[in-house]
């Protein structure tokens, strides 16, 4: 029998975006204010500490912060050890006896046997690396884990929690390598549904976190918003611009990846392009469905890639041409009667016209229009294209978004910067 020490008493500890937080020490609440959630953290790590060091004993932190809840053990002389990593190593102990183990393996195994007698396939160069184990987690860099760490110099250093891991593994999903260049067409024939943000935080988060090589195209029969959202360049050509000087990149002696910066806008440190439709006002050139083709395959040579910003036309040739380039689309609406009405019509036409496939595999991206989102039809929402698409995602409400001005990937606040890496990574994994 293994004896274990009782962790009491349980300690709730809260932390908000704003730098402040709370902690509840046996029933009695205390207000923490820090320059930042760090410090914040700091705080109440240092008041737990002092009273697991007056009780003698470990007391179990429950913790509650933006990468979700957490459970801590904190200890008396500073060490914190996350309570999943300590119920695992009871796990090992109290594992299956060895006598048990050796009088399962004393069994007869007729199957065994038989696979003893057969002739062992060749291993090769690929089965060895393929055995490998897997990579060791780095030291915490988040959270509470994070912080404990940043505090004692590394001395303590604890484990990943789980918002960090779920963290990590998103960046490995959007890093993944790729079947060639990929297509992701956002679509919703609704005005104001979100597509435009859409397009542009899909392809930050790509251009960030692959580095580079991703393009945000407005394609848009005339004018579209992409171009005016995104930041500006010393040149203002556009898609209608690009068509027409296409024939030189389509010479694969002479076409450089570098001569399309007259034509696609740099934005900066996010490491992506974006293509702006026509924004001449006076212009009535329009971009068809041959035209989307002939731009496609030829951006396809220098992007890995492409996020698609649609128009609110459907039927228009350069829209089917743009769902039939599709690799992954995307299905966005604000969570309002309106727009998810207009996106729920929308799936009920590609149904029709044959494109089953491409919806099943569809992420939706459910985008709230305000701080506090209509919850009740928020849960009807999911239940709808939970049924259709691959998988629901949402997002959150940002004031850095409200004006519909030049995008700020750094503006944005971090748990909507999480809430988009998250959304990228289930594109990628369709990809």
């Amino acid at each position: 029998m293994i004896e274990t020490v009782p962790i009491f008493p349980r300690i709730e500890a809260t932390v908000a975006a704003d730098a402040t937080g709370t902690v509840a020490i046996n029933g009695v609440m205390q207000s923490v204010v820090g320059a930042d959630e760090q410090a914040v953290r700091a705080e109440i790590l240092t008041l737990v500490t002092v009273t697991a060091t007056n009780m003698g004993r470990p007391v179990r932190l429950n913790t509650r912060d933006r990468l979700g809840e957490q459970l801590l053990a904190v200890y008396p002389d500073g060490r914190v050890e996350a309570l999943s990593d300590l119920d695992a190593s009871a796990a090992l102990v109290t594992s299956t006896p060895v006598v048990a183990q050796q009088a399962s393996a004393a069994k007869p195994d007729p199957e065994r046997a038989q696979r003893l007698e057969e002739p062992a396939a060749r291993l090769t160069l690929n089965d060895f690396l393929q055995s490998r184990p897997a990579a060791v987690a780095g030291p915490a860099m988040m959270g509470w884990q994070g912080t404990v760490r940043r505090l004692t110099g590394g001395l303590v250093s604890v484990g990943p929690g789980e918002p960090e891991l779920t963290h990590r593994s998103a960046i490995d999903r959007v890093q993944q390598s790729l079947r060639g260049p990929r297509t992701v067409v956002v679509i919703n024939p609704k005005g104001g549904a979100h597509k435009t943000t859409a397009t542009l935080l899909l392809a930050a988060t790509f251009g960030t976190y692959r580095g580079g090589y991703t393009l945000a195209w407005d394609n848009n029969e005339t004018r579209g918003t992409l171009g005016w959202r995104a930041q500006p360049a010393r040149h203002s050509n556009t898609a209608v611009d690009l068509l027409r000087d296409l024939e030189r990149f389509n010479d694969l002696r002479s076409a450089r990846v570098g001569d399309l910066d007259n034509y696609v806008r740099s934005q900066g440190s996010t490491q992506f392009d974006v293509l702006a439709s026509d924004e001449d006002a006076a212009a009535s050139s329009t971009i068809n469905g041959q035209a989307f083709n002939e731009l496609h395959t030829t951006l396809s040579r220098f992007y890995r890639v492409i996020v698609v910003d649609t128009g609110n036309n459907m039927r228009a040739s350069n829209w089917e041409a743009a769902l039939d380039a599709a690799d992954q689309l995307v299905i966005v609406s604000t969570i309002r009667e309106d727009t998810a009405a207009s996106a729920a019509w929308l799936v009920d036409g590609l149904y029709e016209k044959g494109h089953e496939e491409k919806v099943r595999n569809a992420v939706t991206v459910l985008a709230s229009p305000s701080k506090v989102a209509d919850a009740q039809l928020n849960r009807r929402l999911h239940g709808h294209f939970a049924s259709l698409t691959r998988t629901v995602l949402d997002v959150p409400h940002d004031p850095a978004l409200v004006d519909g001005g030049t995008l700020s990937y750094d503006a944005l606040a971090p748990a909507t910067r999480e809430a988009w890496l998250q959304v990228t990574a289930a594109v990628a994994d369709g990809l």
